[in-house]
């Protein structure tokens, strides 16, 4: 018995689109390429998610489009990594719509922090997904860092986060 419907065929375009995102796994690797992390060690380390597991949603997400395997040497040895897509790139203003959701709705953990995210453009925090509260301006992830004060960091997205 499968673990979950396929939506794939799905006349809805929720549907469909739930049918690729639906695991939450995926929309957590997107982040973490997003912010630069883009070889299979970084990604596990990051995600604290086990071999097996990581390397089956990373080939569903290339079959899927969101990612691509992009080879770099190692020494003698050429191996790959991990670059999003435009479907990635268009996540962007979802992920920062559930962080927006997420700070509104769901109880603060003790050692968290507001996940400030910052339109680099005009220097201002944003309280929008797509559009930038303060400018008006489409939210690209070349231009959006985020502010994570429980792990003390400040991370710059765009093209070292590997999307093209």
């Amino acid at each position: 018995m499968p673990l979950r419907s396929d939506w794939s065929e799905a006349l809805c375009p929720i549907g469909r689109s739930l049918d690729v995102l639906g695991d939450p796994w995926v929309l957590l690797i997107v982040r973490d390429v997003l912010h630069g992390r883009s070889r299979f060690d970084a990604l596990r380390e990051g995600l604290n998610i086990s071999e097996a597991v990581l390397s089956r949603r990373l080939h569903s997400m290339v079959d899927a489009g969101l990612l691509k395997r992009v080879d770099y040497q190692d020494g003698a040895r050429t191996r790959q990594e991990y670059a999003g897509t435009e479907a990635a790139a268009d996540l962007l203003p979802i992920l920062q719509q559930l962080a927006l959701w997420g700070e509104k709705h769901t109880a603060m953990p003790a050692g968290g922090g507001h996940m400030a995210m910052i339109h680099e453009t005009c220097g201002e925090e944003t309280t929008h997904g797509e559009v930038c509260s303060s400018c008006g301006e489409r939210l690209v992830a070349e231009a959006m860092t985020w502010v994570k004060p429980w792990k003390n960091v400040r991370v710059t997205l765009g093209p070292e986060g590997s999307l093209v």
